[in-house]
């Protein structure tokens, strides 16, 4: 097990001298409170606090012994800006939704991360006009919240713009410096030798600008991976990745080295199983990785009978098992003790009544209900000629069989 950092301590007001702010990292007006040990936050799965679903996080809690959520995630806004939002839709200066999920959480002794970025919508490195505006807008929510973690999320089609990634992995530097004992990873694609060509530039990007997170952690999923060997075998090449970049020794770079899984079936039809989760745990914590996560709770549950191992989900996993099965690997990496009685399994929902059929000539915006294949889908923004299909990152959101 790799060494837990010392945790943040009570209030810490420190100057942003780039964004011209003060940064709150905890006991302000959001109820934050003391952070918890660095091992938690490595351990935090992605939880969507507003879309897919979202599980409630007190009975994952009850159930697993889970402590912290990374919560996702927020993005420039649909219409441009340099201004922090939850899914580009979601101010997250007058956010109460997101506010009162993160109070629940810590009303039980747990707390959160954010996760900033992720695959698709418009990421705040793409529209601030530098480095420390990036910052700025990030430093927005880590003050409203307390926060004493976030995740940098750096992936498509965000990580294939140079300038984008620079303000990024500057933005990710400033709030380091000026949030003390912040904990900051950076999650980024996997491919079977590692990370591809958009993902090595992001390092090289962080070295030449003298940035070290507490992780970079790789995403072995939707590149032809096939089980926990071909993900182990990726976080090995990586290993030799982050060496060759940063002249570390091989210890310093696991130190440094970080898994984000998904659960279940993955957007491409790869399957990972909790056995295959239980064999990247046991390489991660024998080579003493400093993070071990996934995509994600809104997932960790039952698919219906209809749609089990059918189709990708962003509410199920489409593989056998009882609710929050794959948060207990959270919890293990954490270093504690997962609850020993079995979680009763998600009680298949009563089909509802369909909505107007689903059309490729209709136009529809955010919020529309259509039903199609024997199922209602709402749409998230506008589309037209989008066949609605179950994807995190998809127009649609699927809202049962109906």
């Amino acid at each position: 097990m790799r060494r837990l950092r010392a945790c943040l301590g009570a209030a810490a007001a420190v100057g942003l001298a780039a964004a011209g702010t003060t940064a709150l990292v905890a006991g302000n007006a959001s109820g934050a409170t003391t952070a918890l040990d660095n091992r938690w936050y490595a351990a935090a799965p992605y939880l969507m606090p507003l879309d897919n679903d979202p599980p409630d996080p007190a009975a994952i809690m009850d159930a697993t012994g889970l402590k912290a959520f990374q919560l996702a995630f927020v993005l420039a806004p649909n219409g441009g800006g340099c201004s922090p939002t939850w899914g580009g839709t979601a101010p997250v200066s007058s956010d109460t939704a997101v506010q009162s999920v993160i109070n629940t959480i810590r009303a039980k002794g747990g707390d959160v991360s954010v996760s900033i970025g992720g695959y698709g919508g418009t990421k705040l490195g793409q529209t601030c006009s530098d480095a420390a505006a990036t910052a700025a807008a990030y430093q927005q929510v880590i003050t409203k919240y307390g926060l004493h973690a976030i995740d940098f999320d750096l992936e498509e089609p965000e990580y294939e713009n140079t300038a984008a990634i620079k303000n990024e992995i500057g933005a990710a530097k400033i709030l380091q410096q000026n949030n003390p004992g912040l904990y900051v990873s950076v999650t980024t694609a996997g491919t079977a030798d590692g990370t591809g060509w958009f993902g090595k530039q992001m390092l090289l990007e962080a070295k030449s600008q003298g940035f070290t997170p507490n992780n970079f952690s790789i995403m072995p999923f939707d590149g032809g991976f096939n089980g926990a060997a071909s993900q182990t075998s990726a976080l090995t090449n990586f290993n030799s990745i982050l060496q060759s970049t940063f002249g570390w020794d091989q210890a310093t770079a696991y130190a440094h080295e970080g898994f984000s899984g998904m659960n279940g079936r993955s957007d491409t039809g790869e399957y990972f199983t909790q056995a295959d989760f239980q064999t990247v745990l046991d390489y991660a914590t024998s080579h003493n990785m400093d993070r071990f996560t996934f995509w994600s709770l809104n997932r960790d549950r039952q698919c219906t009978p209809a749609d089990n191992g059918g189709r990708t989900s962003g509410t199920c996993s489409s593989v056998a098992q009882n609710s929050w099965d794959f948060a207990k690997y959270s919890v293990k990496f954490a270093g504690a003790t997962p609850p020993t009685s079995t979680p009763t399994p998600t009680p298949t929902p009563t089909p509802t009544g369909c909505k107007t059929a689903w059309s490729s000539t209709a136009v529809y915006t955010a919020g529309d209900e259509v039903s199609y294949s024997n199922h209602n889908w709402k749409a998230k923004w506008w589309t037209q000629n989008e066949v609605p299909v179950a994807s995190d990152w998809g127009v649609w959101q699927d809202e049962g069989a109906c």
